[in-house]
């Protein structure tokens, strides 16, 4: 699925390995705002969620990542629980996420967990492109 949305949206495959570098993702953790949920199958990741802080009370999904030979086997269920029930334990009270606006099955499954669409934008992508995006906010504390 990602890498279907990677085509489709025309992200640059440089962008693409940059984001997901070791590195980069342990820069993000290293803010202390940044929270990692990694799915395990006997020792293979099989996907992960990242959540960002944006201040006391808010949190932004920034993406659950589900390997393809583990699609559509309630990983990314389980990895959206795994992000709410944590971010609930922190006090955060609304956790938001963006989907592509083209991205279909990514706005069902947020609707389908109870997220409420709050706006639509059109911004210009770190690649280049304009990219029409859909936020959506849970509130997860009130």
């Amino acid at each position: 699925m990602y890498q279907d949305n990677v085509a489709k949206f025309g992200i640059p495959e440089d962008y693409v390995k940059n984001a997901f570098a070791e590195e980069t993702l342990l820069k993000a953790a290293a803010t202390g705002k940044t929270t990692f949920h990694i799915a395990l199958d006997g020792g293979k990741i099989a996907g992960f969620a990242q959540v960002t802080l944006q201040d006391d009370y808010i949190a932004e999904l920034e993406r659950i990542i589900v390997f393809p030979q583990y699609a559509r086997q309630g990983v990314g269920t389980q990895l959206l629980h795994k992000a709410i029930t944590d971010q609930k334990q922190k006090g955060t009270k609304t956790l938001i996420v963006n989907a592509g606006k083209d991205e279909a099955h990514a706005r069902r499954f947020y609707e389908k967990n109870g997220f409420t669409q709050i706006s639509e934008t059109l911004i210009d992508a770190p690649w280049g492109k304009k990219l029409a995006l859909v936020t959506y906010q849970l509130h997860i504390n009130r």
